[in-house]
């Protein structure tokens, strides 16, 4: 494979989508070399094949304000690749979503996916819909306008949708609540369900615990613990939350909270009724969180700033993709920072992750990280087949061993000497079951 021509190729075919194009270097530059020493990988054009996603599904979303007034927004489906399962992965409702960031996405859940060792493949979703000020009843009228459409492509053992930015219990509800009246069957075609209709206990907090549990796997296998270091989180969502919660658990301290209108301080430690009260946050709608400053005066407010300026012990990007950029990978490792894990999907941008590799810091990319969401989403999956439920206790052991096999991976295929590249590492261990899947199954 010449990995250069690969991508010049695909830049041809689809100019401007640079997250789609960055998702997609970054794994083939770490492939490259195991894939050279499989030709039979390059006799079948394994790679030409997997860069392309089965099919893109595109369609109108109309949909009526409590005004009266028609509005109409976009709606996709990116299913990826289903070699191993099931395509999945979330739906995204944001005024960002567009189609190079959708199939970055689900181009990283198809590997992420195949880390959990889980049988399920890569797709992605979403809307150009904001939630931002909308009623109730305007998002539900949205939800049902575009599960009124995508019901046609989803299935149990098709498609199983899950929530993203933009869609928490609320609108889960109110898409399955559509997708159940359509297709006249209660299965689990949708992860992310409240308790209440087939979800699983702790689906919620299952990203940020699972963050939580890789780093600390990382520290011990470098010889730290969490315990007494400082953690900088960006974000202040659900991902954020269950990172602080589990964080603090662990003996750490968050320091630091951010939303689009900049970031919250707190050297006294996030933690308590301050972790209850991101959910208050969140639960406005208002997307900032200068609010936390107001409500808690051992904090301060930096307007228009990002978290990664503060010394911590820990980095973790919690928010959305390319929030961690090349300046701020090297203010960190001035500032002295020990450990960077991405619990968002791809955190950082790919000069970032070259600086943090370059100098060898221990660093670990969402593929890997944040795998414990969709981990639990198949773990829901499972329990919705099988028409039981599970203890908290049960899917907590279950994360772990997820996560610890996750990272055995990493070090499996990562290692350099004394170093760890969990980079190559999470992208070698899911491109090679992905590759070897499609293999077996003829061109098809």
């Amino acid at each position: 494979m010449k990995t250069e021509q690969v991508l010049a190729s695909l830049e041809a075919k689809h100019p401007g989508e640079k997250e789609y194009m960055q998702a997609v270097k970054e794994v083939l530059i770490s492939i490259e070399d195991v894939y050279n020493e499989h030709p039979e990988f390059e006799k079948a054009k394994i790679i030409e094949r997997l860069v392309e996603p089965d099919r893109i599904i595109t369609f109108r979303v109309p949909w009526v304000d409590d005004g009266g007034e028609i509005h109409v927004n976009l709606g996709y489906r990116v299913q990826f690749n289903n070699a191993i399962g099931p395509y999945k992965g979330g739906l995204r409702f944001h005024a960002s979503v567009n189609l190079s960031i959708l199939k970055f996405l689900a181009f990283e859940q198809t590997f992420k996916n195949a880390l959990t060792t889980l049988p399920m493949g890569g797709g992605k979703g979403g809307s150009d819909f904001s939630i931002r000020g909308r009623s109730d009843a305007e998002i539900m009228r949205f939800c049902q306008a575009f599960m009124l459409e995508l019901w046609h492509h989803i299935g149990p053992d098709t498609d199983v949708p899950a929530g993203d930015i933009g869609v928490g219990g609320r609108e889960i509800g109110y898409l399955y609540g559509m997708y159940k009246k359509l297709a006249r069957e209660n299965t689990g075609t949708i992860t992310g369900k409240g308790l209440e209709y087939g979800g699983s206990i702790l689906r919620p907090e299952a990203t940020g615990f699972g963050g939580l549990y890789f780093v600390n796997r990382m520290l011990h296998e470098h010889g730290m613990e969490m315990k007494g270091m400082t953690v900088a989180l960006s974000g202040f969502g659900n991902v954020a939350w269950g990172a602080a919660v589990k964080a603090t658990e662990l003996g750490a301290k968050v320091i630091t909270i951010s939303g689009p209108d900049g970031y919250v301080y707190d050297p006294n430690g996030i933690c308590g009724d301050k972790i209850d009260y991101m959910l208050e946050l969140r639960a406005s709608g208002e997307d900032i969180v200068a609010p936390y400053a107001d409500r808690f005066g051992s904090s301060e407010f930096f307007p228009g700033k990002r978290p990664w300026e503060r010394k911590a012990d820990i980095a973790l990007p919690c928010a959305t993709q390319n929030e961690l950029d090349a300046s701020d990978a090297n203010v960190l490792i001035e500032n002295g920072i020990k450990c960077v894990a991405e619990i968002s999907n791809m955190g950082c941008t790919a000069e970032a992750v070259d600086t943090f590799v370059h100098n060898k810091m221990l660093f670990a990319p969402g593929k890997a990280v944040n795998a414990g969401g969709v981990a639990t989403s198949g773990l829901e999956m499972t329990q919705n087949a099988m028409h039981l439920s599970w203890t908290p206790d049960e899917v907590d052991q279950k994360l772990h061993r997820i996560m610890r096999d996750i990272h055995n991976q990493c070090v499996e295929h990562g290692r350099e000497g004394d170093y760890v590249n969990y980079v190559k590492g999470a992208n070698i261990a899911g491109f090679m079951k992905v590759a070897k899947a499609m293999m077996v199954q003829g061109v098809v």
